[in-house]
Formats: structure tokens, sequence, C-alpha cells
């Protein structure tokens, strides 16, 4: 259908925009104007108008459906699974759902608006003069104009279709993004105020694997351990190990200079936290005539005979003590966890 089949009073009332200025010395080259407007068959049919609404809201319905499906691909396929895809070949299939419903929701979503502007917005093309860069009262009152022409001619009050489909496929777009977030990790909850050590737990040499007696500790010598249970092989051994890392010193108990820390030794034997709590390296250099303990990253030195406190370094606060005792058959076991969360601070730290 042409607009030569429409009667002349059924077509859009057209804007005269083609003036054409005249020739002269100061502007040698005539305006030649713009052409004459020529209706689409939008504007002239409202049952093409409509197919054209439809056509809009389908491809946001469309990029609705492939939101939700992200959502679904990421919560339900396994991340270690493979799909053949031809002629790619094969392919991990999470990463394959998830680019494909992505990419299908975004391209829905620009196609739709694409088609809306080039079916049923005003195609009409309007010469505006040039005008100061300042805005004029007169100026602001075009703009707002202007504005209200924009939103009538783009007939979203009227389209109503449209209108409520594209509100759902840009509110439930960003939820892809939110979802992602699940990749951060889960919350850590209480994790980070407890280890693997606990009542009854052995003190294992990291060295030689084996449970620890008190004559294997000699007074001035540094050993590492590890609990009982814990293997280099486990799946969150380094998780673990970060937080349940111990330093064995044995100190002369008449050297011993805290109250508590003398309670919660074994003849003289004494466990601290290997992690330091400036920013969690690993603590590793003992010296046994002063019994400071120093961190190979920032100097944080700490004094093992006074309740590991700080004594140089930037280090907040003292190494957390583990109590420790010896079981029926003679080896060191804990008494408990450390009664302080280990490492750094941390801003909910209790």
């Amino acid at each position: 259908m042409s607009s030569q089949d429409i009667p002349e009073e059924n077509l859009p009332v057209a804007q005269d925009t083609t003036q054409v200025a005249v020739a002269d010395e100061k502007h040698p080259f005539a305006d030649p104007g713009l052409p004459p407007h020529e209706h689409r068959i939008q504007d002239i049919d409202e049952r093409a108008a409509k197919r054209s609404e439809r056509a809009v809201a389908l491809l946001f319905t469309v990029s609705m459906l492939a939101t939700v499906g992200f959502i679904a691909s990421y919560v339900t396929i396994p991340h270690d699974k493979s799909v053949f895809v031809f002629p790619i070949g094969h392919l991990n299939a999470l990463n394959f759902a998830l680019g494909l419903t992505l990419g299908l929701a975004l391209f829905c979503i620009g196609a739709g608006a694409v088609h809306w502007a080039r079916t049923l917005m005003s195609d009409e093309e309007i010469a505006d003069e040039r005008h100061p860069i300042e805005a004029e009262p007169e100026v602001r009152a075009k703009v707002h104009a202007d504005f209200k022409q924009g939103a009538k001619e783009s007939a979203l009050g009227r389209r109503k279709l449209i209108r409520n489909t594209m509100f759902g496929a840009l509110a439930l777009f960003p939820l892809s993004g939110v979802v992602l977030l699940r990749d951060l990790g889960p919350l850590p909850g209480t994790k980070l105020r407890h280890t693997l050590w606990s009542k009854g737990k052995l003190l294992v040499n990291m060295n030689t694997n084996e449970p620890l007696r008190p004559a294997d500790v000699a007074v001035g010598s540094l050993t590492f351990a590890k609990p009982e249970g814990l293997e280099e092989h486990d799946h969150e051994f380094q998780t673990e190990i970060a937080k349940a890392a111990l330093m064995i010193v044995r100190i002369q108990p008449d050297n011993i200079k805290d109250k508590r820390e003398l309670e919660w030794s074994h003849e003289g034997i004494v466990a601290y936290s290997k992690i330091c709590t400036h920013v969690g390296c690993p603590i590793s250099l003992y010296e046994q005539q002063t019994h400071h303990v120093l961190c190979p990253c920032h100097q944080s030195t700490f004094d093992l005979s006074d309740g590991a406190r700080v004594i140089f370094g930037p280090a907040g606060h003292a190494l957390p003590q583990l109590r420790i005792g010896v079981n029926d058959e003679g080896y060191l076991e804990a008494l408990g966890d450390f009664e302080e969360p280990v490492g750094p601070a941390f801003w909910e730290r209790g």
C-alpha cells in the first residue's frame, strides 16, 4: 500500500521543509532544502502499525526469556560439562549457554529499539538553524517543547504493549550482572573466626608429618605444626593451613613473662599462630636469645616470651596463642581453638 492509495485527508500533516534559498554573492551555493517526505506504511495504516508494535514487543519478550535462560543456565549447568557445537567443536556448556543467552538478550533489546524507531517513531527530517550556545528563555522553552513533541511522537504512552515489554526487558536484563556476583564466592560467615584446631587435635610436625611429643621440641628451637588430619593433597589444604599453621617454641618457664602464656603452655612449649597479624605473611624467622620472631614481609616483630606482643613494625596486634597440653599417649594436643581470629584484622573482627 502506498500513500497514493489513501485519501489526502487521511495522510498525516507534513511540515513544509522544502524552502530553497537563492544563491547570492555572500552564499554562492544555494541550499537545496530537504526532499519531500514520504510516508511509511505504518503512518497511514494502523494495522501495519499494530504489526510493528507486536514485532517490537516480541523482541523485548524474547530478551526477557533470554535473561531468564541466562540465570537458569548459570544455576543448573555444571561448570565442567562440555557440549559439541558444529562446526566449532567441543565447548564448555556453561560458557556457551551464558554467551548465547546474554548475547540474545542484548541483541533483542537493541533490535527492538531500532525497529521501534524505524517504523513507529517520527521519521521526518527537520532543519534547525544554528543558535548561540547560551540558553535563552526562548531556547529552553523550545527544548521543553521539542522533548514533549518527541515523547508524543514516540507513542510511548499510546503503545502500551511496547512500553510494558520494553520496561520488562530492561528490568530483567540487569539481573544477569547481579547473578554473576555469585562468582565472588560465598559469604565467609564466621569462617575467619575459626580454624581446624579443636580439643584433642594432635600437633603434627609439618616436615615429618608425625605427631609431636614434648621431647621433640628442644629449648630455643622453632618447629612448625599443623592439625591432625590435614593433608597436603586435601582440596581445602591451602585455605585451612592459612589459618591453622602453628609456630612451636620451647622457652624456659622462668623466661616467660606473660601469666596466661605460661598457663597455656606445656613445660615451656608455647604454640602461636604462624600468620602475621599485619597482612597475613607466614612468620619464619626466630631469634632464640631474645625470643623474638620476625615477619620477613614488613619486619613486624613479636616477643614470644611476652604474649607475642608487637614490639616493632606495622602489625596491629599480638599473635594468637593456642592452648596446648599432652594426651594419655604423651603427644602434644590442642585444648581448643584459638580464642581470637588469626591473621590480619578485618572490619567485623570479634
